[in-house]
């Protein structure tokens, strides 16, 4: 009998073996002595080497590890994965319409009682937007556009565009330039020209625009018409939110402002045109329903534009909302990009539609 552990049965050799265990422990094959038993050569190789001074080792092949299974394919991921969320809104809606509501009651106030009152409002919302303006440029971009003659300067153009009406606004406005120039000279000259342009921008971007609501409160039918320029700004960002939001697929400004799409761009102008035509027929004297069409038009046009403006403006300076000051809403150049584009084209419109008495 055969006492030889690698004598139980033949094992194949050739490239897959070499593959597996290696061209070194290949299994000698099995040949008889003199005596007619067999033996293992490897072990007889083994004994030769011990007889001759070698190594007594026997060469063992090492145990093989199981492979591991391949990982299944993504076919095969399982069936009960987490679905996507919902689409959410990106704010507090609570906080947002809470604060909505108390901003329209004070509005909606000071506007039946008494409207100079409601200029006080414009005047303050200017210099809280200016404060918040001059100090993101400040933070981010290292401008220092000075905040006092723009905030003096700035009540100042409100007020004068409701007592004296274009005019005086533009007086203002250009007052509050050459303040921003001589405040500026007070401090080293090192980035004055980028100072002082911003001031100016800043100077025309907020004030002498929002002076255009106060300039539309002139008329008999003041109250009437602001309601309107306000109406019409809400319905048409709240068409495009509720249209976008349902239906927005293809981006209006992608690099501008990624949310915005051109379904709720029509929504805008679907929603505003409706209102402006409601607006024109019974809340404006004189006014008809078809120059509500075109004032909705005009309206969503600018509101669109003016939110896509301060869009740019954040992304310049690389931040989400101007301000934290109204929650769900951010600050209160937040509110007044829409607004602050859209008041000269009601004004104008207004105007050219049933005059400015």
């Amino acid at each position: 009998m055969n006492d030889s552990p690698w004598a139980t049965e033949p094992v194949p050799a050739g490239p897959a073996y070499d593959a597996l265990v290696g061209p070194h422990t290949r299994p000698m094959p099995i040949v008889p002595d003199a005596a007619g038993r067999d033996f293992d050569d490897r072990e007889a190789r083994d004994r030769g080497a011990a007889t001759d001074g070698g190594p007594p080792f026997r060469a063992e092949t090492p145990p093989q590890e199981p492979m591991p299974s391949p990982p299944p394919p993504p076919s095969q991921a399982p069936q009960d994965a987490t679905p996507p969320p919902k689409k959410r809104a990106g704010r507090d809606l609570r906080a947002a319409i809470g604060v909505g509501v108390g901003l329209g009651a004070v509005i909606f106030a000071s506007l039946f009682i008494v409207k100079a009152v409601f200029v006080g409002v414009i005047a303050v919302a200017v210099v809280v937007g200016l404060w918040e303006l001059t100090s993101r440029l400040q933070e981010k971009k290292g401008i220092k556009a000075p905040l006092v003659p723009l905030a003096v300067g700035g009540a100042a153009m409100v007020i004068a565009g409701y007592v004296r009406g274009a005019e005086g606004a533009w007086v203002a406005m250009a007052l509050t330039a050459l303040a921003v120039l001589v405040w500026r000279m007070t401090e080293p000259p090192e980035d004055y020209l980028k100072d002082v342009t911003a001031g100016v921008f800043a100077a025309f971007y907020v004030p002498f625009l929002a002076t255009f609501v106060a300039m539309l409160l002139t008329a008999d039918d003041g109250p009437e018409r602001v309601v309107t320029f306000l109406l019409l700004t809400v319905v048409s960002d709240t068409g495009a939110y509720a249209v976008g939001w349902r239906f927005g697929k293809t981006k209006l400004a992608p690099r501008i402002s990624p949310g915005k799409t051109r379904e709720g761009l029509f929504g805008a102008v679907a929603f505003a045109m409706a209102a402006g035509a409601l607006c024109m027929e019974f809340l404006i004297d004189g006014g008809a329903w078809w120059q509500g069409l075109l004032l909705g038009l005009a309206v969503a046009v600018s509101a669109t534009l003016g939110d896509l403006g301060e869009s740019m403006i954040k992304r310049d300076l690389g931040i989400k909302d101007m301000g934290t000051l109204l929650p769900g809403h951010g600050g209160i150049m937040d509110r007044l990009d829409s607004l602050l584009p859209t008041a000269p084209v009601v004004w104008l419109l207004l105007a050219a539609f049933v005059g400015t008495g």
